[in-house]
């Protein structure tokens, strides 16, 4: 019998050879599916496990959370028998800051941190938002920022019975995120790497690299092609970064060989 873990984490590859699991958060509106070609890019020494949330994909029927805590509290239950060995995690856009919670609350449960916390196109989360929520728009004005935003394809935008799909779960995600209240905790021990699109007019660098404040550890930030997307259109350069990043935590000793 699986255990509920894998109705969080689905494991493709779970190679002898593995020696760190990498944990991947989407984006608002995105599965698993976003990391579909990770594993392939990545080294056989690490095991990527890309978290399925509820309201998507294979658990299309469950509600989807519309709060970070529940969230991250149903997340820390179901990643725990996963952490028996030295993992890593990665978040773009929503998943920088559920990665980011998700690690301060396995410090607090079970004394323990990633061995680096990896966050893409999101500022730092003591940052508060300059803009006014969205996802309690009527459908027309909510349909036209999704369209601004320019994150959901046009073929899904121009589909009504996907769309009928798609908006109730981004509301909630849009929810989710927009109503996200950070709270002053210690920052991370864990070294802290933040990456951001060139062309991303929400997420410039200045915001990108307050998450510095994060972590007494080292913080690096790395700027790619693209826009707030850019871990579609530069997946294979993030990819040689992000490896880059967790065999130098191998090589520095963090991670136990």
């Amino acid at each position: 019998m699986r255990d509920a873990s894998y109705l969080w984490f689905r494991r493709p590859y779970a190679g002898e050879r593995a020696q760190l699991r990498l944990f991947c958060f989407p984006y608002a509106g995105g599965t698993a599916h976003i990391y579909r070609d990770w594993q392939q890019e990545l080294p056989p020494t690490i095991e990527v496990l890309p978290a399925q949330l509820p309201g998507r994909g294979p658990r299309l029927r469950e509600p989807s959370f519309v709060g970070l805590p529940d969230l991250v509290k149903a997340l820390t239950n179901a990643i725990a028998p996963l952490l028996d060995r030295p993992f890593a995690f990665f978040g773009h856009s929503m998943g920088a800051v559920i990665a980011f919670e998700l690690a301060r609350s396995v410090r607090q449960g079970f004394a323990c941190e990633p061995e680096v916390l990896c966050v893409s196109g999101r500022r730092a989360p003591q940052v508060p938002s300059d803009k006014p929520p969205s996802y309690n728009l009527p459908n027309d004005e909510f349909i036209a920022e999704l369209q601004r935003m320019d994150g959901t394809p046009r073929e899904v935008l121009e589909h009504t019975e996907l769309m009928e799909l798609v908006v109730p779960l981004l509301r909630a995600d849009f929810q989710l995120i927009q109503t996200y209240q950070y709270e002053i905790g210690d920052p991370l021990t864990c070294p802290i790497v933040a990456y951001g699109g060139l062309d991303d007019k929400e997420v410039p660098r200045e915001l990108l690299s307050m998450w510095r404040g994060q972590t007494t550890s080292r913080f690096a930030l790395y700027m790619l092609p693209g826009d707030h997307f850019f871990l579609r259109s530069s997946q294979t350069l993030l990819l040689e970064m992000v490896a880059r990043q967790l065999q130098e935590a191998l090589a520095l000793g963090r991670i136990s060989t």
